[in-house]
């Protein structure tokens, strides 16, 4: 159960860092296949001129990052659909009612 959620936390942080921070990354690949030129842009100056290689390998971290993030979540989601390891408890570590070990607390 516990990779189950942890799969799920995963693959919606992956799916939120893509919807949050994937638009200063997108721009890359059309500036360099369309006008041979990249720009770093500012709110308060005018865009510098920079290395599209540089724009395009950031781009390219970044969306490892996210794959890294949603595949992690989905070998979780799957490792935990598809194992047994959380029922495999071995009797000497059992505890509560059907466990073998007893609180002595109560006996006098």
């Amino acid at each position: 159960m516990r990779f189950i959620i942890i799969g799920i936390v995963l693959v919606f942080a992956g799916f939120l860092v893509l919807g949050v921070f994937g638009h200063n990354f997108q721009a890359a690949t059309f500036e360099s296949n369309e006008f041979g030129t990249c720009y770093e842009y500012f709110e308060d100056k005018p865009p510098v001129e920079i290395n599209c290689s540089l724009k395009i390998f950031d781009q390219t971290i970044f969306f490892a990052v996210v794959v890294a993030l949603i595949g992690a979540g989905i070998i979780s989601l799957v490792k935990g659909v598809k194992g047994d390891w959380d029922n495999k408890v071995k009797p000497e570590d059992m505890v509560g009612p059907s466990g073998t070990q007893t609180d002595d607390s109560d006996k006098d």
